[in-house]
């Protein structure tokens, strides 16, 4: 197996790299902690059904689904049947041998399968077992299904995204998995420092909805103090302005000059620089009250101007700005090559393929790709089980043949 590592030093250990993960779930939030772990180092053994395995293997835009390749990186497939008794007596063998388990699937499920946090936890004291869910693992919903976009709409997210005159829309990207399985990884960080005190393991119960609030800002406290409720605005935030996308002669540009002194340096870029002493614009509240007509002066500037044109001006001004990138902006700056934030992976199934590296970066210890995705479901029996487990070609072939892996 070919290993991969980042250019900039270390090795390809990681900070996790002597943690070794149980990856049960599909689709999006349990994998997804699953990736975030095996990039910091873990060793992540995916537990897929035997057959077709995780659906993710087909999800994706494009002719050719690749969105596999990114989530399962760093990854060994292994193929267990978790529905019937010799699978789930596989599973509680693996489990015994691993500091983490990672689930998402339907609060109760484990517990029907014979491998309930409390049994787990008996045989090996230390395990933290990372679940995730629509509802969280009780309350009255607890037992509700719940996906992402679920999660997004009861943690205020959908409510608010989108323009006023239309109905909630979404993200293009399913940022209620997502979120739910990073605050999972937090968890997990978390409940492995108190392990290193106390050898004691512990359950991490992470919620889509609950992770979606909690990322939702004074949204919660602004109703209870004042019954303000905040409603959809388009491409705005509203009280916040400059701080906005705006046209250019050649396409958008984004720029956030909404405190007071750059405000003032914006004006001067703009050749408007009494702007920065109009009553209607001297300060942040005067500016949010007068978005609009702010926004309208700002977009008439950029539109006589190229996107370069106004970049050279905010970077001259010092103005935090950027570019409106889609992926091959991404792939083609200086910037993100300079920092390797897009790296080639070299897959089984589609060769060289471009994708986001590891974040964050760390100095001494850092995460990388070391192994790309399992283009097959249990490409790794032979290699997990016999390491693991010690099993046999015997053992493995009656395992085979009942239909567990």
């Amino acid at each position: 197996m070919a290993h991969f590592r980042n250019a900039r030093g270390g090795g390809v250990m990681g900070a996790l790299g002597d943690i070794r993960v149980i990856e049960m779930g599909q689709l999006l939030a349990g994998p997804f902690c699953g990736q975030l772990l095996g990039d910091m180092g873990a060793d992540v053994i995916k537990l897929e059904p035997p057959g077709k395995g995780d659906p993710m293997r087909l999800w994706g835009q494009g002719e050719e689904k690749v969105q596999w390749e990114v989530i399962a990186r760093n990854k060994r497939s292994v193929t267990c049947n978790l529905r019937i008794p010799e699978g789930q007596a596989l599973a509680r063998k693996l489990i015994a041998k691993a500091d983490v388990l990672v689930e998402n699937f339907k609060p109760g499920t484990l517990e029907k399968w014979g491998l309930s946090p409390q049994s787990l936890l008996e045989e090996n004291p230390g395990l933290i077992i990372a679940r995730m869910s629509g509802y969280g693992q009780d309350g009255p919903y607890s037992n509700r299904a719940g996906f992402g976009g679920i999660g997004e709409a009861m943690g205020g997210w959908r409510y608010i995204v989108g323009d006023p005159d239309r109905p909630p829309a979404r993200m293009g990207i399913s940022i209620g998995d997502t979120l739910c399985a990073t605050y999972g990884t937090m968890g997990v960080l978390a409940a492995l420092h108190h392990r290193e005190k106390t050898g004691q393991g512990q359950v991490v119960d992470t919620a889509l909805y609950e992770a979606v609030l909690q990322v939702m800002e004074g949204l919660v406290p602004e109703y209870d103090l004042g019954g303000f409720i905040r409603e959809r605005s388009g491409s705005i935030l509203p009280g916040i302005a400059p701080s906005n996308v705006y046209q250019c002669k050649d396409g958008h540009f984004m720029i956030g000059a909404n405190k007071d002194e750059i405000f003032a340096r914006l004006a001067q870029a703009m050749g408007q620089p009494d702007l920065a002493t109009d009553e209607r614009y001297a300060t942040h509240i005067a500016r949010g009250r007068n978005q609009t007509d702010l926004d309208t002066l700002v977009n008439m500037w950029t539109s006589t101007l190229t996107v370069d044109e106004v970049e050279a001006a905010m970077i001259e001004h010092s103005i935090p700005a950027g570019r409106v990138y889609r992926a091959p902006d991404m792939i083609a700056d200086p910037h993100f090559q300079a920092r390797e934030a897009i790296i080639e992976v070299e897959t089984e199934k589609h060769g060289p393929l471009k994708m986001q590296n590891a974040f964050p970066k760390l100095s001494a210890t850092p995460s990388g790709v070391r192994r790309p995705a399992p283009s097959t479901p249990g490409q790794h029996n032979v290699e997990v089980f016999a390491e693991l487990l010690g099993m046999g070609a015997d053992e493995m072939a009656q395992l085979s043949q009942s239909a567990a892996i």
